[in-house]
C-alpha cells in the first residue's frame, strides 16, 4: 500500500542473492524481454496462449502475439497509471487507471478506458452513478448459454477500486457498453481485487479502514450477484489488508494478506484459504520474515500455486501447508494462468519484470 515502496525497495530487491528453485526437477520461470521499469508493474492479461497485454505506472501498454516472447508498445500516456486490465476477446478490452492523489505524477482522473481494436486505440468509458476515483481490479465473467442453438456467453464486467480509498464497484452487463457504479464504503474501505465465480457468487479483497494503522484484512462475499455483501473473513491484526485472490476450483480459493506493521517482531506473513467456496476462511502461515511483503497469488490446481512478494516469491505444492522460496521475479503483483493450444499451461507473473513458467500437458 505504501506509495513510496517501489521507488526504492523493489528496485533494490532485484539485486538480492539467488534463493533457489522450489523443486530441482521443476520447470524454471523465464524472464521475458520487456521495457525496463523502475518499480512494480501491476497487471498482465492473455486471451489465449499467444495474445496478451501488460501495462505499467508510466502509462504504457504493450501487446504480444507470441506468448510474451516479444512485445509491441500500443500506448504511451504519461499521467495515467495502468493498474488493471481485462479483455473479453482479442479486440474488446478495458484498462483501469488508479487515478490521482495516491501515486506521484498520476494526473489522469479518468478511471476506465475501452478498446475495440485490440489495444490500438482507447476511449474513455462513461460510468453512471457515484464518481469512481480509480480502479485496482477488473473481472471478466463469461457464463455459457445456448443462443439460437449455438453456444454463446453472457459477459459481465466489473471494475473495482481502489487502494487507499475510496471503494467503488462499477458493473456492466452488456459487454462494456454501459456501466453503473456503487459506493461500497459501507462494506469496505478499499477494493484491491474482485472476482465472480458465477453470475451470483463473487468476492472482494478489501480492508476495514482507510487508515492502514488500524486496518484489518477483509474478504467480502455476495451470493446474489452483488445486491448484498457479507464479511466472510476479517483479520485480527492491525496494519493489514487483503490484496489478490486465486480460485483454482469453485470450492478452493486463496487470498494474500499484506502487512505494513513497522514492528520487526510482527514478522508473520499469511495466506487465507477456503475449502467451502468462500463461506469460511482459514489463515495459513506463509513465512516468518518481516522483510517480506506479499502481492499476487495464482494456483494451477487446488494444491499447486505461487505467491509473489518482495523479495522474491513462494511456491506450494500442498495447498499452502508449506511454502518454498522460488525465483519468479520480484514484487509479482499479478499471476495469470493461461491454457495453451498444445494442452499445456503458461503461468505469467508480472512485477518489476515479467516472467513465464511453461507447464506441460
Amino acid at each position: 500500500m505504501d506509495r513510496r515502496l517501489f521507488m526504492g525497495t523493489a528496485a533494490a530487491a532485484v539485486a538480492l542473492p539467488h534463493v533457489g528453485r522450489a523443486q530441482d526437477a521443476a520447470p524454471a520461470w523465464v524472464k521475458l524481454p520487456t521495457e525496463p521499469y523502475r518499480g512494480k508493474q501491476d497487471d498482465v492479461v492473455f486471451v489465449d496462449g499467444s495474445i496478451g497485454w501488460y501495462g505499467n505506472g508510466a502509462g504504457k501498454l504493450f501487446r504480444t502475439t507470441d506468448g510474451g516472447n516479444s512485445w509491441t508498445q500500443q500506448l504511451d500516456r504519461p499521467g495515467t497509471f495502468v493498474r488493471a486490465l481485462g479483455f473479453v476477446d482479442a479486440n474488446l478490452g478495458f484498462l483501469g487507471n488508479i487515478g490521482p492523489d495516491y501515486f506521484p505524477n498520476v494526473t489522469d482522473a479518468q478511471p476506465l478506458y475501452r478498446t475495440r481494436d485490440g489495444g490500438a486505440s482507447w476511449e474513455p468509458v462513461t460510468i453512471d452513478g457515484p464518481a469512481v476515483k480509480g480502479i485496482c481490479a477488473i473481472d471478466v465473467l463469461k457464463v455459457p448459454f445456448i443462443n439460437a442453438g449455438v453456444l454463446d456467453h453472457r459477459i459481465t464486467l466489473r471494475a473495482g477500486g481502489r487502494v487507499g480509498t475510496p471503494a467503488f464497484l462499477a458493473t456492466s452487463r452488456d459487454r462494456g457498453e454501459t456501466w453503473t457504479s456503487e459506493d461500497m464504503s459501507a462494506h469496505t474501505a478499499m477494493i484491491l481485487d474482485v472476482q465472480f465465480l458465477t453470475d451470483q457468487v463473487g468476492f472482494i479483497c478489501g480492508a476495514t479502514s482507510g487508515d492502514v494503522q488500524t486496518s484489518r484484512a477483509l474478504i467480502l462475499r455476495t451470493g446474489d450477484g452483488g445486491r448484498t455483501w457479507d464479511r466472510v473473513h476479517e483479520g485480527t491484526r492491525p496494519w493489514e489488508l487483503t490484496w489478490k485472490m486465486s480460485w483454482p476450483s469453485p470450492k478452493i480459493g486463496y487470498v494474500t494478506i499484506q502487512s505494513y506493521d513497522p514492528d520487526p517482531a510482527s514478522s508473520g506473513r499469511y495466506v487465507a484459504r477456503t475449502i467451502d467456496g468462500g463461506l469460511t476462511w482459514t489463515e495459513m502461515p506463509l513465512v516468518d520474515d518481516h522483510a517480506v511483503r506479499t502481492f499476487g497469488i495464482g494456483f494451477v490446481t487446488d494444491d499447486h500455486g505461487w505467491v509473489g512478494a518482495v523479495p522474491g516469491g513462494f511456491e506450494t505444492r500442498d495447498g499452502g501447508r508449506s511454502w518454498t522460496r522460488v525465483q519468479m521475479g520480484n514484487a509479482v503483483n499479478k499471476i495469470r494462468v493461461v491454457e495453451k493450444a498444445d494442452g499445456g499451461r503458461a503461468v505469467f507473473g508480472i512485477g518489476v519484470d515479467l516472467h513465464r513458467l511453461d507447464l506441460p500437458a
